[in-house]
């Protein structure tokens, strides 16, 4: 079994150079294909479950099926609440089998935000898993406008939490489907300058890759979701299994098709947060 907490994962990304991928899942065709181009990569991978994908499934199930994956992975997995929003529903991934836990308070008030993660925090932590907050809230693409996390802000929620990562609103934003914007460097350098907890970019499909790479090498930023940017190439390669034959009928076999398109794309969101290669000295 290679099932892992969030600490497990992001704290040697931290010292290593590099940052691990929450991929946000909907169901099993890609929880498999993620795990599978984790494999291929030879990296350790996040399975997020987030609002939507427990709309659809309830957490029990979930937590079953990302479990079952991680037993049967070469590398690291870490079962992953993401975007859990009460008490309660964070209570409940836990005891569904979920080694990772965020808990998404960055609505409310600084204190309130501060009070009810560190709660969660202490929760997890008691459980042996791990805790995720966010502080300064991250918008929506065509929706609700993000509003910068604040440097002083943030060093107060990680030492008052406990949390083991913490997501940052530095101009990154969810749901966004091209790459032309990019992240305040400024603010993150400013943030790093605080606090020694390892960061997270929510949104992450709307950074470009090249800046993905380099912050992941070169910065406190040991956690980038991706879900947009796949969920994009499985609804691809689902229009094109449909559309192939229309005849075709059992869903089985349609979906079927989906994995090779969403395994090659995973490899590639993954392979760009990879250590950077170790100079060839014959080259020097």
């Amino acid at each position: 079994m290679t099932l892992a907490t969030l600490k497990d994962v992001v704290q040697p990304a931290l010292s290593g150079g590099y940052a691990v991928a929450g991929l946000v899942t909907l169901g099993w065709e890609e929880m498999r294909a993620y795990v599978a181009a984790a494999e291929a990569e030879s990296v350790p991978v996040i399975l997020q479950a987030g609002p939507s994908c427990r709309d659809h499934t309830p957490l029990p199930v979930l937590g079953k099926m990302f479990r079952h994956l991680a037993e049967q992975s070469s590398v690291p997995v870490v079962a992953h609440l993401d975007h859990g929003y009460t008490f309660d529903e964070c209570k409940q991934a836990l005891d569904s089998g979920f080694t990772s836990l965020m808990f998404d308070g960055s609505r409310k008030p600084l204190n309130q935000n501060i009070d009810e993660t560190a709660r969660i925090a202490e929760m997890a932590h008691d459980a042996g898993i791990s805790c995720e907050g966010e502080i300064g809230f991250v918008g929506y693409s065509g929706g609700e406008n993000s509003a910068g996390t604040d440097p002083d802000d943030a060093a107060q929620f990680a030492r008052e939490t406990g949390v083991d990562a913490m997501a940052i609103s530095v101009g990154n934003v969810h749901l966004q489907q091209d790459k032309e914007g990019g992240l305040d460097e400024q603010r993150i350098r400013a943030i790093e300058a605080v606090t020694t907890v390892p960061l997270v970019i929510h949104g992450g499909s709307g950074v470009p890759v090249a800046q993905r790479s380099a912050l992941a090498r070169g910065s406190s930023i040991c956690k980038f979701n991706i879900g947009t940017e796949l969920r994009m190439a499985f609804g691809q390669a689902l229009r094109d299994a449909v559309n192939a034959d229309s005849d075709r009928f059992d869903r089985v076999q349609i979906l079927k098709d989906t994995h090779d398109p969403v395994f090659f794309a995973a490899r590639r969101v993954l392979a760009a947060f990879k250590p950077a290669e170790p100079a060839d000295a014959s080259k020097l």
